[in-house]
């Protein structure tokens, strides 16, 4: 028997942005179900919020790129709960020549970014269409915006979800689902991104907001039906900027900056 309460997944809920996802929609009362890779704080996490807020955090500890495991999580999920809100945040990227990338990395991009992104709407869609109003939150990525040397397989991936988010939000309209599209620039998720960061000098860190504030501005302007979340006001000039400037000439300006980091990189 599905549940009367509603529930909030969040996928890549164990660190990060998916944290700050959990975080912010406990202080608004909402139910959540944590989806993580086995190992991961996710079960401490969920203790602590249910410790602070009313709410209910359920943890399923899972490979997303495991096809029978996401089908199989996925169908216990939504025999049970009553499922309103998606937050599709799980990703991963990486920077390095893509002559030097081993297949394995690439493969693990398109599986994750694409192909996980895209299995998880579809099959929680159904859930979500019986609900009055629902929603889904799509994480893209301001470098979603240009092709980028030295990232190239990760910036085409996020392009994709763009792409797909702003079609379902048109096919989805007439049937109460909000579908949203969010484009943050550089976080600061881990010391090994945070290093990176550093490595590709300040430029790199203009458009740096914290994952409080990305999680907190994407549910609000879901919620409000906003399509395009841009946080940041410098992002949002770049979002701009790259409408008008040539192709030639973005792939040019990010990837010199992008550069600076594999100079680096041992």
């Amino acid at each position: 028997m599905i549940s009367e309460k509603k529930y909030t997944v969040v996928t890549g809920a164990g660190s990060g942005l998916g944290k700050a996802f959990v975080l912010a929609c406990a202080q608004r009362g909402r139910n959540v179900i944590m989806i993580s890779l086995p190992g991961s704080a996710a079960q401490v996490i969920a203790d602590d919020v249910m410790a602070i807020y009313p709410v209910d955090v359920q943890v399923y500890l899972f490979d997303l790129t495991d096809e029978q495991a996401l089908k199989s999580n996925l169908q216990a999920i939504t025999e049970k709960y009553n499922i309103d809100f998606l937050i599709n945040n799980a990703g991963m990227g990486g920077t390095a020549s893509f002559l030097h990338t081993p297949l394995e990395a690439i493969d693990k991009i398109i599986l994750l970014n694409i192909r996980c992104t895209t299995l998880m709407t579809k099959l929680l869609l159904p859930s979500l269409i019986t609900n009055e109003k629902s929603y889904i939150i799509n994480i893209a990525s301001i470098a979603a915006f240009t092709p980028i040397a030295y990232k190239t397989v990760y910036p085409a991936s996020k392009s994709f979800i763009a792409s797909f988010s702003l079609g379902l939000q048109y096919e989805m309209a007439d049937k109460g689902v909000q579908v949203s599209v969010v484009y943050p620039g550089p976080i600061m998720t881990n010391s090994d991104a945070s290093g990176r960061l550093i490595k590709q000098g300040m430029k790199a860190t203009l458009g740096l907001k914290s994952t409080d504030y990305i999680a907190n501005l994407a549910i609000n302007k879901t919620l409000a039906g906003k399509s395009i979340i841009v946080p940041g006001r410098f992002n949002r000039f770049n979002y701009y900027l790259t409408k008008f400037l040539p192709t030639k000439a973005k792939v040019g300006l990010i990837s010199k900056t992008v550069k600076k980091e594999i100079q680096h990189l041992p």
